[in-house]
């Protein structure tokens, strides 16, 4: 099932135009402040993935992985940048807010981002063992839910897989050491 919604990033989309081109600088901005999070992880020994919510243009969140520092399940860069907003904004419906991430959100962050009511979802990476929004699951895209943010997948895509190839490519050579 593909996503319903067209973005400038999917096949056979039209041609930017310029408040488009305005909007993939302003996409790669954000981007690139997600994989900086990315980076901050990953010099802890984190998977390399990094988030970041904007609500109304001002920066409100920013977050990376934190599963093994914290040795919790549930703190993926989506879920403690969601955290994060919600405290700064006091309120925990995100509405007029936009979540930018390094990888494409994993189920449990699918759904926190329904839950959290954001407008906008868009990710770097696609992930095809655990991606829940284009590629194993359409999460957010689900007409079953009460809730379905815009998406826009493959910003930076391959800097972004680039980052995670790496780190796993020197993971997998540390552990066969």
């Amino acid at each position: 099932m593909t996503n319903p919604i067209p973005s400038l990033d999917s096949p056979g989309s039209k041609q930017p135009q310029p408040a488009d081109v305005l909007s993939m600088s302003l996409n790669e901005k954000w981007m690139r402040l997600a994989l900086e999070m990315a980076k901050q992880g990953e010099a802890i020994g984190e998977v390399p993935v990094g988030a970041v919510i904007v609500c109304e243009g001002e920066l409100v969140a920013k977050a990376h992985n934190l599963r093994e520092s914290c040795l919790n399940p549930t703190y993926h860069a989506e879920v403690l940048a969601i955290q994060e907003a919600s405290q700064k904004l006091g309120r925990w419906r995100l509405t007029g807010c936009e979540l930018y991430v390094s990888l494409e959100p994993c189920v449990m962050c699918s759904g926190a981002i329904v839950q959290a009511r954001l407008d906008r979802v868009i990710f770097g990476a696609r992930d095809p063992k655990a991606g829940a929004v284009e590629s194993l699951y359409q999460i957010l895209s689900d007409s079953r839910l009460n809730h379905r943010p815009l998406i826009s997948g493959g910003i930076l895509e391959e800097e972004c897989s680039h980052i995670l190839k790496t780190f796993f490519r020197r993971k997998r050579l540390a552990d066969f050491r």
